[in-house]
């Protein structure tokens, strides 16, 4: 990996994307065959190096189901109530699985009016009859279609289920749902109480989608943006997510690392800290916290940042993941590095993964997608979607008023918002990233992640570099 000691020929400087080009390197394999497949945290991997921030108009649970789906992983903001945030986390964990465990049920009593409703709300087709945890049948969107909405669910269900036992495996389970023509196969125990469903659905996702993010259970893997000092949100919230990332701008501070500390005795999921933009300061976390799960580098780089600007104080995202490198090498520590803030397209990811990074966080480059939580607005002939920085004055009414127990840090706003091009669907936009990171490896002579951090070779850009291939100067 390029490291800052590497450059220490050309003066003490801070440097950005801009700076920096690939010097192209011999590879003998074709970019659709390079793999991206890297880490987001010490106990997470990934296929693909995408992260979405945790920012309110970029990832609830749409956007983080669409880009762990992709091979990504995204981390839902806190700018919200904890039932809220948890509610969003559990979109995620419910939107496909193998075998669902946190099955939703009805009662014999209830009527198919209630039925109905609970199946809209929760956006599914079926749900299982149980008595006293027991199976007694199934209604599903059928029944309900053809029946009186007034009688209870005991007189509309399907009373002869096809049923199956615990150890069934996916293949045995999809042939069973073909040969009874059925989409929903319940799983009961010796006794008949239900403990799980499989759904034709969730096998079908998991065909189309190989590459996605997803637990041991087959589940999509989510990460929950926490404040460092709020204990009950962060205890909640690590019961069903996959991770936590603490999110402050700041997080070299004595009463946040301490507040951390907290938090990690307390959590048993890897926890993601940042945002950090120093050797120093990834030294003091490192050192001071035990099982560090991750680290956020980057501060004042983002396009809705005011930070740099307001305080004259910041750490460029490709500075900040050299810094990070730096101490990390000196502690002999292995902790995947998430490069945040800054990122416009495919060749910044593949710049940040050649100084050390492991993954790129980006809020920019997904707020314009369809998947994103601002509504599509038309202005003039064109679509736009509403971006803002969680430091932005917006943004931090908002948190006031959503959750009780927030407070603001600061009396100044570090951050503005902006309407920008509508992209489409995410899964378009990662397809380009992709393919853009793949070249941008293959023209640094990179199979894969491990090889871009060890073999790119860079030059330094001078302001008139393309004109005058003289201003070059190559860096090993």
């Amino acid at each position: 990996m390029v490291r800052k000691d590497q450059l220490a020929g050309e003066g003490a400087f801070v440097f950005g994307f801009d700076d920096f080009i690939f010097l192209p390197s011999y590879i003998d394999v074709e970019p659709a065959d390079i793999s991206l497949v890297t880490k987001f945290s010490v106990n997470i991997p990934i296929a693909m190096p995408f992260v979405s921030s945790p920012m309110d108009t970029v990832t609830e649970g749409e956007m983080a189901i669409a880009l762990a789906r992709s091979g990504g992983i995204g981390v839902i903001h806190r700018n919200c109530s904890a039932d809220e945030e948890a509610e969003e986390v559990m979109k995620v964990k419910r939107a496909e699985s193998f075998i669902i465990r946190d099955v939703l049920t009805i009662g014999k009593e209830s009527t198919v009016a209630e039925a109905e409703k609970i199946m809209k709300e929760r956006e599914i087709s079926g749900l299982p009859v149980v008595e006293d945890g027991r199976l007694i049948g199934i209604i599903t969107g059928k029944d309900v279609r053809f029946s009186n909405k007034e009688i209870r669910t005991e007189q509309a269900m399907t009373k002869d289920v096809v049923r199956v036992s615990e150890g069934i495996t996916i293949e045995e389970a999809e042939r069973l749902m073909k040969d009874h023509r059925i989409e929903k196969l319940p799983v009961t125990d010796s006794e008949g109480r239900l403990s799980g469903l499989i759904t034709y659905r969730d096998i079908s996702l998991r065909d189309k989608f190989r590459n996605a993010t997803r637990d041991e259970k087959g589940r999509l893997r989510v990460a929950a943006a926490i404040s460092p000092f709020d204990m009950d949100r962060a205890v909640k919230l690590s019961k069903i997510a996959d991770a936590l990332v603490v999110d402050v701008a700041h997080f070299h501070n004595q009463n946040v690392i301490n507040a951390t500390k907290k938090i990690i005795d307390n959590v048993s999921v890897d926890v993601i800290v940042g945002n950090l933009g120093s050797k120093e300061g990834v030294l003091d976390a490192v050192s001071k916290l035990e099982r560090v799960g991750g680290l956020r580098v980057g501060i004042g780089g983002g396009s809705v940042c005011l930070t740099t600007q307001i305080t004259r104080a910041g750490s460029p995202t490709l500075y900040a993941v050299t810094e990070a490198v730096s101490a990390l090498e000196e502690l002999g520590a292995d902790i995947p590095i998430i490069a945040d803030g800054g990122i416009r397209n495919s060749g910044d990811i593949a710049m940040s993964i050649a100084f050390g990074a492991s993954s790129a966080m980006m809020g920019y480059v997904f707020a314009g997608c369809k998947e994103s939580p601002s509504p599509t607005t038309l202005i003039g002939d064109k679509h736009y979607k509403l971006h803002r920085g969680m430091g932005s004055e917006s943004a931090r009414q908002k948190r006031i008023v959503s959750d009780r127990y927030a407070k603001l840090s600061k009396s100044i706003a570090e951050g503005t918002e902006k309407w920008i091009p509508y992209k489409g669907y995410l899964a378009d936009v990662i397809e380009e990233l992709a393919s853009g990171v793949r070249a941008s490896m293959g023209y640094a002579g990179a199979k894969g992640v491990k090889e871009l951090k060890g073999n790119a070779r860079v030059m330094k850009v001078s302001s008139s570099s393309f004109a005058r291939a003289s201003d070059m100067q190559t860096i090993k």
